[in-house]
């Protein structure tokens, strides 16, 4: 009796409460205001998303529509299946009792200011009749106008409790067209831009890989709200996902044409069973919404990435020469000290050692033995990796090696010592993916074992430069040894024990840089690279590929996160085309140097010194996308300085058509008022720059207005032109 009074009297509480004090909630960048509101019932919906009003009592404006809404049109901030919601739910719970329905209520909230420029607001509801508590948080970005949206859901009832959805976030708008551009794909053809228009019905776009979890489809979206997705007009949601692993976006237009975006894990086998008083924390959803097309919400994710969010994303990155495309698994000591010879002739800050280094009992002579067995392998490297790294520093160049300690060879000792450390089915024929299966890291001791694999190899070499972290296999063959009857949590557990690992490198060695490589293009999400320095963008490295892969990351991350490396993939480009295509990102080489004739050399010398010259304005100015490789024939993009004294324009010309109209680009981003002098750099030896760009000085409204004709007709053919401002 007395726990039927006390569940009467919470209830009483928390209705009185949300009944007798309607809440209005202002969540708000220097750009953007969402405005949440709390309804009679004391229930939380969302009032308002769109541009920052100046005057906040406008808003008072919007609550009569707001409480006009039918029963299921009303815009509910985390909805449960079961009551009055008609559509897609935020949330969805199975309680102790079997009763699958929970009625979230306001009860309070904070807001704390931890600097000047980010706000965190805290909001808790919970259930009157369950003890089921719901948290959500709103981090925003005024200066970036970025707002991180996620949730924190805990229980105290008996015994644990089943969620099956579980959001980061869900926003609403009202408009009379919508379009999405979604970015899908493959191994080697990553980011493919498609837009679509979003009509009645559910939209749906999710990943069930596990690990690579984004060999498919990557975890960011634009939305068009009213029209397509422009450039540089029109208001555009772009959003993203730090989680990586399995994640969903559900984009559902109602029958009054309402737009409902529900981001978060995909929960598909994944219903979680949570202990009571353990809280679920969910991953951030990040947004920004901008009323100048993706260009400037471009510009504003970048921004704030180097900020707050890519590990050193003030700093500086390593240029580097890779031994793969020399050697692959074939190389001994005599011929890597020769590698870092040429790394030193180019000028680049480092030598990496990439995959098949390692492996006794198995050497590591192809894929299909010796992962997981992190010892050097005598034959090949009989001094080990002290050796190597101390012929680098006597070269003069850095050394960093490659790892990949997630996963595990079938052939391998550490599969024959430990086959319970391996997500593996027990009683079903196994499945391998590049013939090897992925460690199981819900388990504790083998994330041990994770990080001792980074910990051995910087005790032992401390000065160690740099880590390319890969990641070939999805999850298959999905049965956790570790979690025996809860199968259901190993998608969440095994992606937060990756964290764990993580964590633990970045607070044991916090200045190490790091890729995030996954078979290319396979891991592209904000979370990881908090660890990350930079990712690879694709194992795909022909130039005209990289033209279109490099367009649709640059869509959501800055310049200096994209790894991108100089190959001998497309022999019909030049090495000048090829070099120039990834100038502006993250520089690196994996091309054997024998190939290039002397004049050739000399230019890739050359040019690892214009990079090293030019790129604090692409690693921290602002991008502008002027022709997109999508529209024709031809590509262009350009980088501004903060303080638009310095830009950079890099133009190629991929297949032109024959006596092509050509048209002139028209620059941004500049001071319409200065005048700035166009030079080109970057070039061959012996040549010349155009006559446009040979000193030549122009105002910045006459090179935004009428602009510089930098196409061609000639194929595989491209440029780059150096702005100085002048007095």
């Amino acid at each position: 009796m007395r726990k039927k009074v006390s569940a009467i009297l919470f209830f009483l509480v928390v209705v009185t409460h949300a009944t007798l004090r309607s809440e209005t909630i202002h969540i708000q960048t220097n750009e953007t205001a969402l405005v949440l509101q709390t309804g009679q019932q004391g229930r939380l919906y969302q009032l308002y998303l769109g541009p920052r009003l100046s005057d906040p009592g406008q808003y008072a404006h919007l609550e009569t529509a707001m409480r006009s809404h039918a029963n299921g049109q009303a815009w509910e901030v985390y909805p449960v299946s079961g009551t009055e919601t008609f559509f897609e739910p935020a949330f969805g719970i199975r309680h102790n009792d079997g009763n699958m329905t929970t009625v979230l209520q306001y009860v309070s909230h904070s807001v704390k200011k931890t600097t000047d420029d980010v706000t965190e607001t805290v909001i808790t509801l919970k259930d009157a009749l369950y003890p089921v508590q719901v948290k959500l948080y709103y981090k925003t970005f005024a200066k970036e106008n970025i707002i991180q949206s996620w949730t924190e859901i805990s229980h105290r009832e008996k015994r644990p409790v089943n969620i099956s959805r579980y959001a980061s976030s869900m926003l609403y708008w009202k408009r009379a067209r919508y379009y999405l551009t979604e970015f899908s794909g493959d191994w080697a053809k990553e980011v493919n831009m498609r837009t679509l228009p979003l009509d009645f019905g559910k939209k749906v776009i999710d990943s069930k890989l596990g690990a690579r979890a984004n060999l498919h489809v990557s975890p960011f979206f634009t939305v068009g709200l009213g029209g397509a997705p422009r450039e540089n007009e029109g208001q555009v949601l772009m959003g993203t996902l730090a989680w990586t692993g399995n994640f969903r976006f559900i984009f559902e237009v109602d029958n009054e044409q309402n737009l409902r975006v529900i981001s978060g894990i995909n929960p598909y086998a994944a219903d979680y069973t949570l202990d009571p008083g353990q809280v679920f924390t969910t991953p951030a959803f990040i947004f920004t919404l901008s009323n100048q097309g993706t260009g400037k919400g471009s510009r504003n994710l970048q921004r704030w990435a180097r900020n707050y969010q890519l590990k050193d994303g003030r700093g500086d990155r390593l240029t580097l020469l890779n031994n793969w495309e020399s050697t692959g698994f074939d190389f001994n000591e005599a011929r890597l000290d020769s590698l870092m010879v040429e790394a030193r002739y180019l000028g680049v800050d480092m030598f990496l050692l990439d995959d098949g280094w390692f492996g006794n009992k198995y050497p590591r002579h192809g894929d299909t033995q010796g992962l997981g067995d992190w010892q050097v392998t005598r034959s090949k490297l009989p001094n080990g990796v002290p050796a190597l790294v101390k012929a680098a520093t006597r070269i003069g160049v850095k050394f960093g090696i490659w790892i990949e300690p997630e996963m595990v060879n079938p052939k391998s000792e550490l599969f024959e010592k430990h086959p319970d450390w391996v997500i593996m089915l027990p009683n079903r024929e196994r499945y391998y993916y590049r013939n090897q299966l992925v460690l199981d890291l819900s388990n504790p001791a083998v994330q041990e074992h994770v990080f001792n694999v980074v910990d051995h190899l910087m005790t032992e070499n401390p000065e160690l430069a740099y880590l390319k972290w890969d990641c070939n296999s999805p999850v298959t063959n999905i049965y956790s040894p570790y979690l025996k009857e809860r199968q259901n949590n190993l998608y969440v557990d095994y992606v937060r024990g990756l964290y764990k690992v993580l964590e633990r490198i970045r607070a044991k060695y916090p200045d190490l840089p790091m890729m995030l490589c996954s078979g290319g293009g396979g891991r592209t999400d904000y979370e990881a690279l908090r660890y990350f320095t930079e990712f690879w963008c694709s194992d795909n490295t022909d130039p005209v590929e990289r033209l279109f892969i490099q367009w649709g990351y640059s869509q959501f991350f800055p310049a200096k996160a994209m790894a991108a490396h100089v190959t001998s993939w497309n022999h019909d480009a030049s090495i000048k085309f090829r070099v120039d295509v990834a100038m502006p990102y993250k520089l690196g080489f994996d091309i054997n140097l024998e190939e290039l004739r002397p004049e050739e050399q000399a230019f890739c010398r050359a040019a690892v010194a214009t990079y090293n010259r030019v790129k604090n304005i692409t690693f921290g100015g602002d991008q502008y996308r002027l022709v997109s490789p999508y529209d024709g024939n031809h590509t262009a993009v350009m980088y501004v300085s903060g303080s638009q004294e310095q830009a950079l324009l890099f133009a190629y010309d991929i297949y032109p058509r024959f006596a092509e109209n050509l048209l002139p680009v028209q620059c941004q981003g500049l001071d319409p008022a200065r005048r700035y002098r166009v030079r080109e750099i970057n070039l061959m030896p012996g040549a010349k720059p155009g006559e446009a760009f040979n000193d030549k000085v122009y105002s910045g409204e006459y090179l935004m207005e009428v602009g510089l004709d930098v196409f061609t007709t000639g194929k595989l053919h491209s440029r780059i032109l150096e702005l100085s401002a002048v007095e």
